[in-house]
């Protein structure tokens, strides 16, 4: 993962909120918000909240008395996840590293992160993190998306670019969203973090969009991949979002578009 990988800045959290949200990450938010509101904890901790999409789903099935703590890396990001909140005494709100968390040992019944450990440049440290600040029985919810050749929109933006810069592809979408989707693996590296029971079941959604442009201008300006699109130029992004669009169409038809997206959804127990 490279550093621009983590930086969710200027207008992409906008663009994400408006345009990526809904395409993808509504039903996966309702989905963790589920599993973790039947786990009836009292206090939550959310690492790398984006702009709240999970918080919002979350926190309508909380009770009165429960304690949330949200939590993201990117100040922007965060902002974002505020305003679309409104005020609720049960929230607090915290810029804060997954790997770093500003918070006491066993403080919390559940951590949950949607779609964020992908980003830790050290995951087996932010298992041990999230580990650290659950209560004794505590429970970590995450999900992460499958291959991305199981999820059609990010893998035909990523096909689209590869062909309009054949010479330096951006690879966002595969590297760091979609890389990290072995089984095997996640499983390994969440008992050595000290987690004595993992369960991963997969999930499947439907992704809808108005048009082809919709998810072109999800994935290429309201993510960091905007980033390696205009490190070819300045000029580029909307060459770049054209083209992606495109070929979406050219799969999916020129109206409204309709596409398969996958996950794993892990539950870990200490």
């Amino acid at each position: 993962m490279s550093g621009s990988d983590k930086v969710f800045a200027g207008s992409i959290p906008s663009i994400y909120e408006d345009y990526l949200v809904p395409l993808i990450f509504e039903g996966f938010a309702e989905d963790l918000a589920r599993r973790v509101a039947a786990l009836c904890p009292k206090s939550v901790l959310e690492t790398a909240a984006g702009t709240g999409v999970v918080t919002r789903a979350l926190a309508t099935r909380l009770p009165a008395d429960a304690q949330y703590q949200v939590t993201d890396l990117n100040q922007p990001m965060l902002e974002m996840a505020i305003q679309r909140q409104g005020e609720d005494p049960r929230i607090s709100w915290q810029r804060a590293d997954a790997l770093a968390l500003p918070t006491p040992n066993a403080a919390f019944d559940v951590v949950c992160c949607q779609f964020g450990v992908m980003f830790f440049p050290d995951r087996m440290h932010g298992y041990r993190e999230a580990k650290r600040v659950l209560k004794p029985g505590g429970t970590f919810v995450f999900n992460v998306w499958d291959r991305i050749e199981e999820n059609d929109f990010a893998n035909e933006v990523t096909i689209a670019l590869a062909q309009l810069f054949p010479s330096n592809p951006p690879r966002f979408l595969a590297r760091t969203p979609h890389g990290y989707h072995d089984e095997t693996l996640i499983t390994e590296e969440l008992v050595g973090a000290g987690f004595r029971s993992v369960r991963i079941e997969k999930r499947s959604e439907q992704s809808r969009a108005p048009s082809p442009q919709h998810p072109a201008i999800a994935y290429c300006q309201g993510t960091p991949l905007r980033s390696e699109i205009e490190a070819h130029g300045a000029d580029e992004l909307i060459a770049a979002t054209e083209h992606a669009a495109a070929a979406i169409a050219s799969r999916h038809g020129h109206g409204e578009v309709t596409g398969t997206v996958k996950a794993l959804v892990i539950i870990a127990e200490i």
